[in-house]
């Protein structure tokens, strides 16, 4: 245990660039994830007068990491502007899978951001695409809080449609079976038939553009997909595999999904 009083990982691996950090549990990676986020955050908010402008990853596997953001001390939210990663499109603005409420109920109404911008689904697809593009554009991204989902997605950029060279900022998809998936494995839906078939998500060149990226894939079910983004070769048959190539990253995962 360190003097901040984390547990130190049990691991710490250097992949290329990428720095990957292995804890005994999702409860101390996340703690570790978030004290890392929020020492990033204070710095920069300490270094400029300007707003810090962060996206955010809307799942499960992020639970941990915004139990500890909430908890953390001396930062002032009311100069972060906080964007979102991807959502689905068509699904109702009541439903309870929606990223932008799930990333409102815990996070942003805890910690009250001074900017929050969502993803609407419900909106004209290629008039959001560009609404929302521009909102991006607008300035540099200084952090990026994501995952891995279990098809070696990365957001909404499944296999089939993941573009390395994209030029888009924000692009509708059709999701992957193994993507809604995993909606169903995550307990978000009950049924496969329940998950939308179309989302809107953040291209790769708009995630891996952050100044800093902080990954975050705790879980069993994360394994097979984490042993991919570390050791395959650089291809979008696994999109997180272009997260080793980015120069300001850190990992954090697990021992059940790193296989220690």
């Amino acid at each position: 245990m360190n003097v901040d009083g984390l547990v130190e990982p049990l691991e710490t691996y250097i992949v290329e660039r990428m720095p990957v950090k292995v804890y005994g549990d999702r409860e101390q990676m996340g703690a570790a994830a978030a004290a890392a986020v929020g020492a990033r955050l204070r710095q920069l908010l300490q270094d400029s007068e300007r707003q810090v402008r962060m996206v955010f990853a809307a799942a499960p596997s992020q639970n941990e990491l915004y139990e500890g953001l909430v908890r953390e001390q001396g930062i002032d939210w009311s100069r972060v502007c906080a964007f979102h990663m991807d959502e689905y499109i068509g699904l109702a603005d009541t439903a309870p899978q929606r990223f932008g409420r799930y990333l409102t109920d815990r996070l942003f109404s805890r910690v009250h951001p001074g900017r929050v911008e969502l993803l609407d689904g419900l909106h004209d697809v290629e008039q959001e695409c560009r609404r929302y593009g521009d909102l991006l554009r607008a300035a540099p991204i200084d952090i990026v809080c994501l995952g891995i989902g279990e098809n070696g997605h990365i957001a909404f950029n499944d296999p089939p449609v993941a573009d390395f060279e994209d030029s888009r900022v924000v692009k509708a998809v059709k999701l992957d079976e193994a993507c809604r998936r995993q909606q169903v494995n995550d307990g978000c839906f009950e049924r496969l038939d329940d998950v939308p078939v179309e989302a809107l998500t953040l291209t790769v060149p708009s995630l891996m553009a952050g100044r800093e990226l902080f990954a975050i894939v705790p879980g069993a079910s994360k394994r097979r997909a984490l042993a991919a983004a570390l050791r395959d070769p650089i291809s979008t048959a696994c999109p997180a595999t272009i997260l080793r190539t980015h120069p300001g990253i850190t990992m954090f995962t697990d021992r059940e999904a790193y296989g220690l």
